[in-house]
């Protein structure tokens, strides 16, 4: 069994767009015939060059190869060009095409992936999901209302979520960390307020944040959210800084998160032996793929950690997601799109079961879902703009911030 073709996909959100603007979806087929699916995280360039990235990976380092081979495919790509460290758009083009070839293998042996990993661990998985508006919400007013939060943070309450995360202390701008505006560590305290008010003890909150503030920042804006007592702060300084994340912690109650931005086992192993973080976030369609979650995960668990393994983009790495937190003792929870997302499942043939606030494992073969190729070729990405982007201009001190919550918006506000 030899990998003999590749197409990608580049597949264009639908509204309202949680996840990202696109979805950069591969196919691997088999001499034999089998295909399998990926997905590729990874948009520090937009789709046509990351596309021919994914092309330049497979041909080079996999083609003609047998799926098992997924540790050598790794280490060519890992080490190719004579680089052999972490890069996030090489290896993000390798953990789709690692995703897929787990899905082959599962599917020419009839079993699923998370059986060739040690087994099923955990049969039901939690999940968690921002919160998003509710049809009667003011979209751009909802970013910045800790009312309509918690009023949408309640829906997902009676839905069965016990855990809900929300994103109030933005801008996230190409300027690099800054010190947080006095409103916006005003309003991230009204929005702890409010949604402990709204969820009691029924939830958990998770405070959103990506690697925008100083260590000094930081270090303020965790101690004042700190007796809402959240699940966990995430990455609060930008996600290189590993000595800062120690300086936060030290100083700062709220447990640490980090990961999403993170690619292989050094990177995570730098952060983890640094004492600072609790909860490790692994986006699989960027870390390395399946296999190198399974060992960001083993590490993890030497160090007292937790995994709650990423998820800002569609439905198959969802799909990966849920097979690795399937098979690991160390698993917090899986981020989900809302219960899925309703473009997303109709993308993957609404496989994946999710109930009252858990993901039952699937036992079907490969992945356990069933791509809609139909689909994703009417509805593709034709835009210019990355996945998720910058502002270029800095945080305000003296007007209001807005962070529209991952939203991508046609034009800026």
């Amino acid at each position: 069994m030899k990998l003999d073709s590749l197409e990608v996909f580049v597949v264009g959100n639908r509204p309202p767009g949680w996840g990202g603007r696109y979805f950069t979806i591969v196919k691997l087929v088999t001499e034999c015939g089998i295909a399998g699916f990926g997905e590729v995280y990874a948009a520090s360039v937009g789709p046509s060059a990351m596309t021919a990235v994914i092309h330049d990976v497979f041909e080079r380092h996999m083609h003609g190869e047998s799926p098992d081979r997924i540790e050598i495919m790794f280490r060519r790509a890992y080490s190719s060009g004579f680089s052999q460290r972490p890069d996030p758009t090489v290896m993000g083009a390798f953990s789709g095409l690692e995703i897929a070839c787990w899905d082959i293998l599962g599917k020419a042996h009839d079993i699923p992936v998370h059986a060739f990993l040690g087994g099923l661990v955990n049969q039901r998985i939690r999940s968690y999901s921002y919160v998003y508006p509710l049809p009667h919400h003011d979209l751009k007013a909802f970013w910045n209302s800790p009312d309509m939060t918690a009023e949408a943070a309640e829906h997902m309450i009676d839905l069965g979520f016990t855990a809900v995360k929300f994103d109030p202390a933005g801008p996230y701008t190409v300027r690099g960390a800054h010190e947080p505006a006095m409103r916006d560590i005003d309003r991230s305290v009204q929005f702890c307020r409010r949604l402990r008010d709204a969820v009691g003890d029924q939830a958990d909150l998770l405070f959103g944040t990506h690697g925008q503030f100083t260590t000094s920042g930081a270090i303020r804006l965790g101690n004042a959210i700190a007796p809402y007592s959240p699940l966990w702060f995430e990455e609060p300084v930008p996600p290189d800084n590993v000595k800062e994340f120690s300086r936060v912690a030290r100083s700062c109650s709220v447990p640490l998160a980090a990961g999403e931005r993170l690619t292989t086992k050094s990177e995570f192993f730098a952060l983890l032996d640094s004492g600072s973080v609790s909860i490790v976030q692994p986006a699989l369609g960027r870390c390395g793929g399946i296999l190198e979650g399974k060992k960001i995960s083993a590490l993890a668990e030497v160090f007292n950690a937790l995994v709650a393994p990423h998820l800002y983009a569609g439905p198959v790495e969802w799909a990966a997601n849920v097979q690795l937190a399937a098979c690991i003792p160390n698993l917090l929870m899986v981020e989900t799109i809302e219960t899925g997302g309703e473009f997303h499942r109709r993308l993957i043939g609404d496989t994946i079961s999710w109930e009252q606030g858990f993901i039952e494992p699937p036992d079907a073969p490969g992945l356990g879902i069933e791509f809609n190729e139909e689909l994703a070729r009417q509805n593709p990405y034709t835009g210019r703009e990355l996945h998720l982007e910058m502002q270029e201009a800095p945080c305000s001190y003296d007007s209001e911030n807005r962070f529209a919550g991952g939203a991508p918006p046609t034009s800026p506000d």
